[in-house]
């Protein structure tokens, strides 16, 4: 019996694959990913602090518009202090409801990653003409704001078709982010001879599958991402490995959270100096420009 496949990538073991190194023969990968969203009112799917009510579900609303409004300004402040640099990944109505937000991100410098329009939809159910069309309206606000289309996507609730890695090769994309298989970039097969680049995107080390979903504690959370990040240290002497941190402003922008996150970052910050602190777009860049055949 032969199982279905995808057909987007070989099964290559981690042991035996090509060693290569990070910029400056660093090891370990690092970076920090803040997902700005925005919702529906009265409508549409969103993550949950407390079981959904009959619409408007206010409460729940609210609570995720925290993020936008207060939570994101905190964590803001926290990276600036410590001079972490982050990626934002923006959903395209975030540039109607909340532009001084973004506008922060790009005066710090962050990259500007695809997310989709709100995370009240998935694109995965889209027939393909209709995700096409979603793809290229988000792409093309994205480089009216900030000048440049994005290099990189993440689809709302990490939803793809069987047609959207192709999708996103065809509209120019060089890597996307929705697959949580390996620690290392691996190259995805797509028509027409193209291809694109899947960078690791964490979905343990990440405050919706852990706290929202989970239950785990903001001190468990913080935990998670300093023990993930000493022991990536360890394993990465062996081969590259990349780290991400997904973190959403409604859930550890909450002050309580926010404590224990500072704990964490603050941890990574101090050995800056012997990892990649980076973002996925420059991780993509640095895979492309590598010898064909080094990364799998």
């Amino acid at each position: 019996m032969k199982l279905r496949s995808h057909d987007r990538y070989d099964y290559v073991p981690l042991r035996g694959r090509k060693d290569y190194a990070w910029p400056d023969n660093r090891r370990l990968a690092v970076y920090f990913a803040l997902n700005l969203e925005h919702f529906t009112f009265g409508e549409g799917l969103g993550a949950e602090l407390v079981p959904a009510g009959p619409q408007p579900d206010v409460l729940n609303y609210a609570w995720r518009d925290y993020g936008n409004r207060v939570g994101a300004w905190y964590m803001l402040d926290a990276f600036d202090q410590l001079d972490l640099p982050m990626a934002a990944l923006v959903n395209s109505a975030m540039y109607d409801h909340a532009p001084q937000l973004v506008a922060a991100c790009r005066a710090r410098g962050d990259e500007i990653v695809g997310h989709g329009r709100t995370n009240a939809e998935r694109q995965g159910i889209l027939g393909e003409a209709e995700e096409r069309q979603l793809i290229a309206e988000v792409t093309s606000r994205i480089a009216n704001e900030e000048g440049k289309a994005p290099e990189g996507w993440l689809g709302p609730w990490i939803s793809q078709s069987r047609a959207t890695p192709d999708v996103l090769a065809h509209a120019g994309y060089s890597y996307h982010l929705d697959w949580c298989m390996d620690d290392q970039p691996v190259w995805f097969r797509c028509r027409d001879g193209k291809k694109i680049l899947s960078v690791p995107y964490p979905q343990e080390v990440n405050d919706i599958p852990s706290i929202v979903v989970r239950k785990d504690g903001a001190e468990q959370f913080a935990d998670i991402i300093v023990d993930q990040f000493d022991e990536m240290m360890e394993l990465s002497q062996a081969r590259p490995l990349v780290m991400g941190v997904a973190l959403h402003a409604y859930i550890v922008g909450q002050p309580h959270r926010l404590r224990h996150l500072k704990r964490a970052l603050r941890h990574i910050a101090a050995q800056r100096d012997a990892i990649w602190l980076t973002t996925p777009g420059a991780i993509a860049r640095h895979c492309i420009s590598l010898p064909a055949g080094t990364v799998p």
